[in-house]
C-alpha cells in the first residue's frame, strides 16, 4: 500500500510543496534585500512523468533563480506573486494531505474490520 504508484506520488508532491513553501517564506523575507532574486520550485513535470512512466520515487524537487524583471536594487522578489503562489501551494498541500488521510483512513478501516 506504502509502494503503490499514487501513495508514493502523493509523498514526493508533499515534499516539492514543502520546499515550496519554504522558498516563498524566503523570497518575502528577502523582498528588500538587494540583489536577491527569487527562488522558484518546479517538481510538477518531472512527477507527472514519473508517475506517467510508473516509478515516482526518487523525484525531486529544483530550486532555480526567477529570471524575472528586476528593480533598481537587483530585486525581483514581487509580494502579489509571493501572495497567490502561497494561496495556491496551500491549497495543493491540503488536497495531497487529505489523499493520504484517505490512505490512512482505509487502512484504519481495513484493520478494525479484520
Amino acid at each position: 500500500m506504502f509502494t503503490s504508484v499514487s501513495f508514493v506520488a502523493m509523498s514526493s508532491a508533499l515534499d516539492g510543496l514543502a520546499l515550496r513553501q519554504r522558498v516563498i517564506a524566503d523570497n518575502v523575507a528577502n523582498i528588500h534585500t538587494p540583489g536577491f532574486l527569487a527562488g522558484r520550485v518546479s517538481f510538477e513535470e518531472s512527477l507527472a512523468a514519473a508517475v506517467a512512466d510508473g516509478r515516482p520515487a526518487g523525484v525531486t524537487a529544483r530550486v532555480d533563480r526567477s529570471l524575472e524583471p528586476t528593480r533598481e536594487n537587483g530585486n525581483n522578489v514581487n509580494l502579489d506573486t509571493e501572495t497567490l503562489l502561497n494561496v495556491d501551494t496551500n491549497l495543493r498541500y491540503q488536497l495531497a494531505t487529505q489523499a493520504i488521510d484517505g490512505t490512512f483512513s482505509r487502512l484504519r478501516t481495513a484493520m478494525r474490520t479484520s
